[in-house]
C-alpha cells in the first residue's frame, strides 16, 4: 500500500493584522476532505524564527539556532507543501522568504502548490515563489489559486465587510481543484523519486 503523502499548508506572513490565516484554512479544509492526504496546518509564526544568522546553508553544515533546527525538522517531516502568501511590494512576505532560506535541504526534491492574495490576485508574488522554488530543487504545481480584484475585497477586511471564502467559491474553486489535483501528482512523483 502507498503511504499517504503529509501535506503542510504553511501561512507565510506573521503580522498581527494578517489576513492569510483565512485563505490557509479554506484550502486546508478542501485539502483535507480529498482524503488521500495527511494534511497539516503550519503557522511559521509558531516558530518564531530569527533572521537567517547561520555560518551557511544548511547545504553545507548544520544551523546552530535552535528555532531553526526544530523548523527544518518540520519541513522535513512532510512530502509536499501549500504555500500561502500574500503579495508585499510586488514579492512574498519576508518571513516567508526567511523560513524558506533557513532549510535548504529539507525541500529538496520535493513539490509545492501556491494560494496567493492581493490586489493583482498575488500573481506576482506566486511567480517569485516558483523561481525560489526552483533554487531549493523543489518542483512546482502549474495551476495556483489567485485571489484578486473583487474577489480580495469581497473577503479581505480592506474590503469594508468581509465575507467568508464560500462567497468566492465559484471563481477561485476550480483553481483550488486543479492546483490540489497538480500537487498530489507531482507529490506522488517527487516521493517515489526519494523512495
Amino acid at each position: 500500500m502507498t503511504q499517504k503523502p503529509r501535506i503542510a499548508v504553511i501561512i507565510g506572513t506573521t503580522r498581527d493584522s494578517r489576513f492569510g490565516h483565512v485563505p490557509a484554512q479554506w484550502i486546508f479544509d478542501k485539502a483535507q476532505a480529498r482524503g488521500d492526504w495527511d494534511v497539516e496546518l503550519v503557522d511559521i509564526k509558531d516558530f518564531d524564527l530569527p533572521l537567517f544568522n547561520e555560518m551557511a546553508s544548511n547545504a553545507w553544515m548544520p544551523s546552530s539556532d535552535e528555532r531553526a533546527v526544530a523548523w527544518q525538522k518540520k519541513v522535513a517531516s512532510f512530502d509536499g507543501y501549500i504555500f500561502v502568501t500574500a503579495e508585499y511590494n510586488r514579492s512574498i512576505p519576508a518571513s516567508l522568504k526567511n523560513a524558506l532560506d533557513q532549510s535548504y535541504v529539507d525541500w529538496n526534491h520535493k513539490a509545492f502548490g501556491i494560494v496567493s492574495y492581493g490586489s493583482v490576485g498575488g500573481t506576482r508574488a506566486a511567480e517569485h515563489l516558483r523561481t525560489i522554488g526552483i533554487e531549493l530543487q523543489m518542483a512546482s504545481a502549474r495551476a495556483g489559486v489567485h485571489i484578486g480584484g473583487g474577489d480580495f475585497f469581497t473577503v479581505h477586511p480592506l474590503g469594508g465587510n468581509p465575507q467568508p471564502m464560500s462567497a468566492i467559491e465559484g471563481s477561485i474553486g476550480p483553481s483550488a481543484t486543479a492546483m490540489l489535483d497538480d500537487l498530489d501528482w507531482w507529490t506522488r512523483a517527487t516521493m517515489a523519486a526519494r523512495a
